[in-house]
């Protein structure tokens, strides 16, 4: 009998599915729920956000998914899609990797000549603002439960500034949010099956 039989330790790839479900679970409690964007609860509830599972297992791919997903943006009613996330759980799990593709975004932006009409904010699991520790709990504003980046039409980003009063408290107010939460408290939002 073989008893060195190799076994594959590796975790498996979640499923689109599955994807989708979590990136919902923290737009839900998380962004919207902690109104950590006070813009998303409308879009979404009006279901106006594309969402994306990206199947790239490379920086190439993706970016040619990334340049697919602006032109659909550009071109699309925002009454029928006001945003796009595109999740990309296969690329980019590193931290690092993922922070020096935002120069491809921005090059990639520019190139397809949507400077000043689109723009892509940035979400990892791993986020890491300048000046902060791994663990600290500010981070987890731009924290998502795969890699993703956040499509948004420069002209809502304004229309929505203007309509909200404090704009410029948003990522103060939301730090403050997040410490009274507190890193326990975070996982629990995002875990809890409830």
């Amino acid at each position: 009998m073989n008893t060195n039989i190799p076994t594959d330790t590796a975790p498996a790839l979640p499923s689109s599915d599955e994807v989708l479900a979590a990136t919902r679970r923290w737009l839900e409690r998380a962004v919207i729920g902690l109104n950590l964007c006070p813009f998303a609860k409308a879009v979404h509830i009006k279901d106006q956000i594309r969402w994306v599972v990206s199947s790239a297992t490379t920086p190439e791919a993706l970016q040619a998914e990334l340049a697919l997903e602006l032109h659909r943006l550009a071109e699309s009613d925002p009454a029928q899609i006001e945003t796009t996330l595109l999740i990309h759980p296969q690329v980019l799990g590193d931290f690092l990797d993922y922070n020096d593709f935002l120069e491809v975004v921005d090059a990639t932006i520019e190139d397809l000549g949507y400077e000043g009409d689109l723009q892509v904010a940035s979400f990892h699991p791993d986020y890491q603002f300048d000046g902060t520790e791994p663990d600290d709990v500010d981070n987890a504003s731009n924290r998502s439960p795969y890699p993703t980046l956040h499509l948004l039409r420069e002209a809502s980003i304004e229309a929505a500034v203007d309509a909200f009063p404090d704009a410029a408290d948003i990522y103060d107010r939301n730090i403050e949010t997040l410490r009274r939460l507190g890193s326990d408290g975070w996982r629990k939002l995002l875990t809890d099956p409830t």
